[in-house]
């Protein structure tokens, strides 16, 4: 569905317009008296939420590619429904096919002008792959207001069970990676990434980046927090439904190689990320259903 054709369908004067960027996507503009915000249609992809008198909370690169089939670096992408490398077809693209997928717009919701739902949907029929042959719907609704809610529910269609992973692969805007820290996830126990994959406890309340941090956090409260001293502001992130969070910045030397990201661009951005993800994933029986769900919201300090 192009810009138009979505506008005639859903465009509401004033709050929701939808454009074609030149590039061959279709992007929606949210404008609410309590936020701004933005989604491209092609993987449900939010790459924008601001709310009122607040900077911007999440990043996106500079670089980012915005095309069609491309992956965009930064927002909100849908991992879906394998993270990283497929760990049982190691040939599979990396992190599923959620974030690029051709999500269909089935409605939108308002309150007013305080906040505005979109409802996406994907099926097998709108993409399938080898490394995923069964048959399955995801619902996808997100909530621009005064905090940003995400839900994402997975339905198995199949006659057998199914195991997956998913996240929602949040990129936050930092004034400094060195000035930020994580809270909520002391006392789990993590997957290092950048260490061969071993798994290490945090013990420290306070998560802190000096060097390239890829770390699954595997059974996490239902609440984290990006306390950013600079920017005098904490970004909660609360989850229900997700056992794993992520936490991830390349740092200097991989962020720079990083054809779409690159430096400085790297130095503010820090993702935490909601999930369901290797020793938390999920075992979806035959015709059941999983939703998880985050809700982002901004305080100042």
């Amino acid at each position: 569905m192009n810009a138009e054709e979505s506008s005639a369908k859903f465009g509401i004067a004033g709050l929701l317009e939808f454009v074609d960027t030149g590039q061959g996507l279709v992007k929606a503009s949210i404008s609410l008296d309590a936020a701004a915000g933005e989604i491209y249609l092609q993987g449900a992809h939010v790459t924008g939420w601001q709310p009122a008198s607040e900077r911007p909370v999440l990043f996106v690169s500079p670089k980012s590619a915005f095309a069609p089939g491309k992956a965009i670096r930064g927002g909100i992408p849908i991992i879906f429904p394998w993270f990283g490398p497929n760990r049982r077809a190691p040939q599979a693209p990396q992190h599923g096919f959620g974030r690029t997928a051709p999500w269909h717009l089935e409605s939108v919701e308002t309150a007013g002008r305080q906040s505005l739902t979109l409802n996406f949907s994907l099926t097998e029929r709108d993409i399938s792959s080898e490394f995923w042959p069964d048959p399955y719907r995801a619902v996808y609704s997100v909530t621009f207001g005064q905090t940003l809610s995400l839900r994402l529910l997975v339905q198995n269609r199949a006659a057998q069970a199914v195991i997956l992973e998913e996240a929602l692969h949040s990129y936050f805007a930092v004034s400094d990676i060195a000035d930020v820290a994580v809270s909520g996830l002391g006392g789990t126990t993590y997957i290092d990434k950048t260490d061969g994959q071993r798994r290490k406890p945090q013990s420290e309340p306070l998560v802190t980046i000096g060097a390239e941090t890829d770390s699954v956090y595997l059974d996490t409260p239902s609440q984290a927090a990006i306390q950013d001293r600079s920017w005098s502001r904490r970004i909660i992130i609360e989850k229900d439904g997700a056992r794993s969070s992520v936490v991830w910045n390349p740092w200097a030397e991989k962020g720079a190689a990083l054809g779409d990201l690159g430096d400085p661009a790297w130095r503010g951005m820090v993702c935490v990320e909601t999930g369901n993800i290797a020793d938390n994933e999920i075992r979806l029986g035959a015709d059941t259903e999983h939703a998880m769900t985050t809700t982002i919201s901004v305080a100042r300090t």
